[in-house]
């Protein structure tokens, strides 16, 4: 613990936590306090209140009086405890509270109470069981007159610890290492400092983010967080997993709470349509959208991705002539029928290529056919099309899975244009394979950077840093080994 702590000072920490209750035998309080490199917060919790400590309470209370009595900067106290440790000397007083199952209703009364019991910080810790929560306790955090670290726990609660600082805050929490966290939900030192950048949120900060269900696999608070950080714009880009029956109270709750824009995926780019109140044309097309920007009262909808695939297989086919789309007259054979299939379908249709897709689920397929006028073809009979561009819009080769392809490789010719929209990782087996066969490829890495440009100039009203994106991006996913 003595050198976890000394290393995370060296990283810049402002302020550490040592949780007594994860030492394991008898616990010296002085040895861990002298010449410490940096304040600290000293806890040590009970198994009920979500620790490890299973001595005797005479024994805890020892050990956080005797940190008080060493002059440790901060104590954490529970609220039963709180009036039998007394203040003393400068070490000031963390009264909390923590609640494993749920986020009260009574949240204001809670806060009232721990109040009442000389705090100099009050602290609450729920469980996040809806979007919603979250937004309930970062306002009372804006409102308290008390110091105060409110935060939700779960994957559904880790916006609140990003956004802390916005709603005023005294510290937030963080592990330090993203394999050793703590609490659930809880992001890494690391992760709030390099990629959050938590230290610059302030009240004026700018909400933008990812709705998603699970949104912990996106690589969209990576590159998005990059480019506002590298173009010095007061903007945080956060995580929000939204569960599909939250949806509508989300939506509601965002604008009001600070949000200016989201990235939408899966399962909601078809259901939130119905919530928007303008949507562009691509949208109103596709029947899905992947990006709202709060602009007033109104929800307008975007669609990024169609014009991300677009953009992609028009520059690959050498780009516009005589103001026609080279993908005029094209066969393309889509594999897959799901949201990227329908996004792509629609601007191939615009471009008058001949469509045709195949499915395992032939009835998705023939559904989008029918809207777009293409034609459907059995999955097992998929290589007997003679298609100029081969489009994967299924998840196969997708990580872990990377030694699956959904094409056979022999199947290939060199005169085929070769788009796969997984992009992790970027060199899938069918991208291998087809490279090896001389054909031009396209990779998902250039459509998901295409659609994330597009959406951060409808965030940021500027050009993207496209190539720093990019970079970030393939750092994160690295290179795949085969």
């Amino acid at each position: 613990m003595i050198a976890e702590h000394k290393h995370l000072v060296e990283q810049g920490a402002p302020l550490v936590e040592l949780r007594l209750d994860y030492i394991n035998g008898a616990v010296n309080v002085k040895r861990l306090l002298t010449d410490r490199p940096g304040p600290v917060i000293v806890t040590c919790r009970r198994q009920r209140d979500g620790g490890k400590y299973t001595g005797s309470e005479e024994e805890r209370l020892l050990l956080l009086r005797t940190a008080i009595a060493e002059g440790v900067e901060y104590v954490d106290l529970e609220e039963d405890i709180a009036a039998s440790v007394p203040r003393f000397g400068k070490t000031k007083r963390v009264i909390s509270l923590h609640d494993f199952r749920k986020t009260p209703e009574d949240l204001t009364e809670i806060h009232e109470r721990l109040s009442s019991l000389d705090p100099d910080i009050v602290k609450l810790a729920t469980a996040a069981q809806h979007p919603r929560d979250n937004w309930r306790m970062l306002r009372l955090m804006k409102s308290s007159k008390v110091p105060m670290v409110g935060l939700c726990m779960g994957d559904i609660g880790t916006p609140s610890r990003i956004l802390a600082g916005k709603f005023g805050a005294a510290f937030t929490y963080a592990t330090f290492h993203h394999e050793r966290a703590l609490a659930p939900g809880q992001l890494s030192y690391q992760q709030m400092t390099e990629v959050y950048h938590y230290d610059e949120i302030n009240a004026d900060t700018e909400i933008y983010g990812v709705i998603a269900d699970p949104v912990g696999h996106s690589f969209s608070p990576l590159i998005h967080n990059a480019a506002f950080h590298h173009l010095k714009l007061n903007k945080v880009y956060v995580p929000f997993r939204v569960p599909p029956d939250d949806l509508r109270d989300f939506l509601a709750d965002a604008p009001k709470c600070g949000v200016r824009g989201l990235s939408v995926t899966i399962p909601h780019k078809e259901a939130v349509v119905k919530k928007l109140t303008r949507i562009d044309g691509a949208v109103r097309g596709v029947g899905a959208a992947n990006t709202i920007v709060f602009q007033g009262e109104e929800l307008v909808g975007y669609n990024t991705d169609y014009r991300a695939a677009m953009d992609s297989l028009e520059e690959a086919l050498g780009g516009e002539k005589d103001d026609k789309s080279p993908l005029a007259g094209k066969v393309v054979l889509l594999l897959g029928a799901g949201g990227v299939a329908r996004a792509i379908a629609y601007g191939l249709q615009r471009r008058h290529a001949g469509v045709v897709i195949t499915s395992r689920t032939t009835a998705r397929a023939e559904q989008l056919a029918q809207k777009v006028g293409g034609k459907v073809v059995e999955w097992g009979a998929r290589h007997n099309v003679n298609a100029d561009v081969l489009v994967n819009c299924t998840p196969v080769g997708m990580h872990p899975n990377v030694d699956d392809a959904p094409y056979e490789k022999h199947r290939l010719r060199p005169s085929m244009v070769v788009f796969d929209t997984v992009y992790n990782p970027e060199t899938t087996l069918l991208i291998k394979e087809a490279r090896a066969r001389s054909c031009k490829v396209i990779t998902g890495v250039d459509m998901f950077i295409r659609q994330a440009a597009l959406q951060f100039q409808l965030f940021a009203e500027q050009e993207a840093p496209i190539a720093l994106m990019r970079d970030v991006l393939k750092r994160a996913i690295g290179p795949v080994k085969y």
